[in-house]
């Protein structure tokens, strides 16, 4: 990552966007967009909570020299051309962890980024959405009334366009701007690395995906887990043959719900009046096959499945007070380094590895393996640089709390 770009002059938006989506203007976009200089502009709208799918709907793409092309991925299909032309420049996206599946998914996989977003995290910025940020540092509002749109609707609105050209055009220039801001404070190693660690970020598979069920935790049974395993299998399955948001067939509370009260027939489902949503009626023998299943299974899920997480914070006390101890102890002296360094204290250092560290310290205990602790969970070597020495320091010697009977003595 250079430390700073030639400034974009800002030229005014289109009033009208045409979607490419034939092979021949597909062809055309890809040589002048070769043609170009700088780096690449990249956004890409999804149609979160109208489709099953996350693949992108609209993929925008501005360079300076050649402009704002807005690619239709289902019609065009094929991006391998569009990759080669982008795969040695700098892509220039906000919040780019949200994009990069879909774009990964169409074959458009990036090699150098900058994050406006995190960028702005790390410059200071009190607000870091892609509308605060363009604000505050061009001086332009961007209305994003768009953002949540359906954008799987075609054709799409002329006005949807506009705002999606200019999410791209003017990202060259806040890329200045923001590295500007890193460079005077020190800050474009640090950026360099988190860029990368966005990149590097690898794909976590859940094992048990239906435990994402909103409420499925107050199911203490394994019979009614079972049931509200089957129901999120069935609602998957259909939401994924018809291309719909599961949430949008019937939500996460209802077939809680239908779990719950395990009905014996269709009649007592139908009966149930927290069973809603636009399927569950006219799918009610798939969901009342779903809990018949759910009811005679003999795989049973377990009632608190196996987990690497640590015990909430709260109940330290109780079950690892030297742990408590070290938290609470080094809490506030990485907090004020952030402050210091002009960070949000999340990005200073992720909070769970701080957890680790502080549940279970290397042994011995040493900057050294500390700094070893932190990079095996993933911490970037600028957050252990940063960190680990001081983290050592209070681990060797936390404050300690005084005792009641200390505090009933002074």
């Amino acid at each position: 990552m250079t430390d700073q770009q030639t400034p974009v002059p800002l030229t005014p938006p289109a009033t009208s966007h045409a979607v490419i989506e034939t092979r021949e203007d597909y062809l055309a976009a890809v040589e002048s967009l070769a043609l170009g200089t700088g780096p690449f502009g990249v956004d890409a709208e999804r149609a979160s909570g109208f489709r099953y799918s996350q693949r992108a709907y609209l993929v925008q793409v501005f360079r300076t020299g050649a402009g704002t092309f807005l690619f239709d991925p289902p019609a065009i299909g094929d991006f391998s051309e569009l990759a080669a032309v982008m795969a040695d420049d700098e892509w220039i996206l906000h919040a780019a962890s949200q994009d990069l599946p879909c774009l990964r998914e169409i074959g458009l996989d990036p090699t150098v980024i900058f994050d406006t977003e995190l960028g702005a995290r790390l410059a200071g910025l009190p607000r870091v959405g892609l509308g605060a940020v363009v604000e505050s540092l061009l001086g332009i509002h961007l209305a994003k009334e768009h953002s949540a749109a359906d954008w799987s609707t075609r054709p799409l609105p002329q006005s949807w366009l506009v705002y999606a050209a200019l999410d791209v055009e003017l990202l060259p220039r806040l890329r200045t701007e923001i590295a500007a801001i890193l460079d005077a404070n020190g800050k474009t190693e640090i950026a360099r690395q988190e860029f990368q660690a966005v990149l590097d970020r690898p794909v976590v598979e859940r094992v048990e995906p239906w435990r994402r069920l909103s409420g499925v935790q107050s199911l203490r049974n394994a019979r009614l887990l079972a049931i509200a395993r089957e129901l999120w299998i069935a609602r998957d399955s259909y939401a994924q043959e018809i291309d719909t948001a599961p949430g949008r067939l019937v939500p996460d509370a209802s077939l809680v719900a239908a779990a719950r009260r395990a009905p014996a027939t269709k009649k007592e489902l139908a009966g149930i009046k927290e069973f809603t949503g636009r399927a569950s009626r006219s799918q009610l023998d798939r969901w009342f096959a779903a809990i018949e299943a759910g009811r005679a299974t003999e795989d049973l899920p377990a009632v608190r499945p196996p987990s690497d997480q640590l015990p909430p914070p709260r109940i330290w006390a109780d079950r690892n007070p030297e742990a408590n101890a070290r938290l609470k102890a080094v809490r506030p002296a990485l907090d004020e380094l952030a402050q210091s360094m002009e960070l949000p204290l999340e990005n200073l250092l992720t909070p769970d590895y701080l957890r680790r560290v502080a549940w279970s310290p290397p042994e011995p205990l040493s900057a050294e393996t500390v700094d070893e602790a932190l990079a095996a969970l993933g911490a970037r070597p600028w957050q252990r640089a940063a960190t680990a020495q001081l983290i050592c320091d209070i681990f060797v010697d936390p404050p300690q709390e005084p005792t009641p009977s200390a505090e009933s003595d002074s």
